[in-house]
């Protein structure tokens, strides 16, 4: 077959799926969505059940080998998924894809994912190999000259519409960051009328000093400072923040220390759980220390905490948002959450 570029991979997959998928790059948010978007083919083809590896030094290659060749057990086809630390597989990795593809079972659908591939690399056989059977999917990075394009067609796809001048200052307030240009159209959604995103609706909730009171409010979280926090929360009330942009907020991270949990659990270290669960390096230290005093089961009632207030801010549910924001905050720090003992925390309505 051949190497696609990103735009090309929805027509392709529209035509066939290939047996063998190599998605390379460094942007996170494009590799994981081209990476769910061949997984929903398969996954419409029959191939209902996934294996995923996550590669690492000490990785058992014989284990590509032995799942291309066990039965499936929930249906004839099925997914296997190897997710690499390091752009290059090694000698003992070359050779075990260089041996699956040479004889590659018809029912599975093999996904490789890797970070940027140099040069040489890309020259290597098992490389070659998968671009004769299969597709070569590199990532490359969206330019500054290239964003406001890439900006349109994300707004345009969730059915938003904004000008030219709405696009620019959406390009210039997110600084080329896709994942976080990602999170502000999310968070915008939420707050345009008619689905139209206007420079002053830009200007308001991307600002600069929102962005830092919003995100340090969600640090003081992570670092489990309630005091802190709280004084925050009620300076985002004051302020007049809607509490939709802090639920979305609180959301995402929680939402983001599950997955990290879930990989760790899965047995990747830290450093690797966090970059597949879109992590930036520089908030690492903040999910470690949620992390020490937050288990699984704490993240997902503070989910449902979540949507709770979800449904408050919606009317559906007889709490006030910002006591509901409130509550969460103080659990999610590991103090004792909303009752008669603590209501000087609470924030004035």
């Amino acid at each position: 077959m051949a190497k696609l570029r990103i735009d090309q991979l929805s027509r392709h997959l529209q035509q066939e799926l290939a047996p063998v998928y190599l998605i390379s790059g460094d942007e996170t948010l494009v590799v994981e969505e081209s990476s769910d978007e061949v997984r929903r083919k398969a996954v419409n083809n029959g191939y209902t059940e996934r294996e995923r590896y996550f590669v690492d030094k000490q990785f058992d290659w014989s284990q590509l080998l032995t799942a291309s060749s066990s039965l499936s057990l929930f249906s004839e086809k099925k997914i296997i998924e190897l997710r690499f630390e390091k752009p290059k597989p090694g000698d003992k990795g070359s050779k075990a894809i260089c041996e699956y593809l040479d004889n590659p079972n018809p029912d599975n659908c093999l996904i490789i994912v890797t970070p940027k591939l140099d040069a040489g690399t890309g020259r290597s056989k098992w490389v070659k190999l998968i671009e004769k059977q299969g597709v070569w999917l590199p990532v490359w990075p969206v330019s500054r000259a290239q964003l406001p394009r890439w900006l349109d067609q994300r707004v345009k796809k969730i059915g938003l519409t904004a000008d030219s001048n709405s696009i620019e200052l959406l390009a210039t307030r997110t600084e080329g960051n896709l994942l976080a240009a990602h999170q502000e159209i999310e968070k915008l959604k939420l707050l345009s009328v008619d689905g139209y995103l206007t420079p002053e609706l830009i200007a308001g909730a991307v600002a600069d000093s929102a962005r830092y009171d919003v995100f340090g409010l969600i640090d003081k979280i992570l670092l489990g400072d309630t005091r802190e926090a709280v004084k925050n929360l009620q300076g985002l009330k004051t302020e007049g923040t809607e509490p939709t942009v802090i639920l979305w907020a609180l959301a995402r991270e929680i939402r983001s220390l599950i997955t990290v949990s879930n990989n760790i659990e899965q047995g990747q270290n830290f450093n690797w759980a966090a970059k597949q669960a879109g992590v930036w390096d520089k908030r690492q230290g903040l999910f470690q220390q949620a992390l020490r005093r937050l288990n699984i089961k704490t993240l997902h009632r503070l989910l449902r905490q979540a949507n709770i207030i979800d449904k408050s801010i919606k009317g559906l549910h007889s709490m006030k948002p910002w006591d509901g924001l409130l509550d969460i905050v103080l659990n999610f720090t590991n103090a004792q959450s909303l009752n008669e003992t603590n209501l000087r925390l609470s924030l004035q309505s």
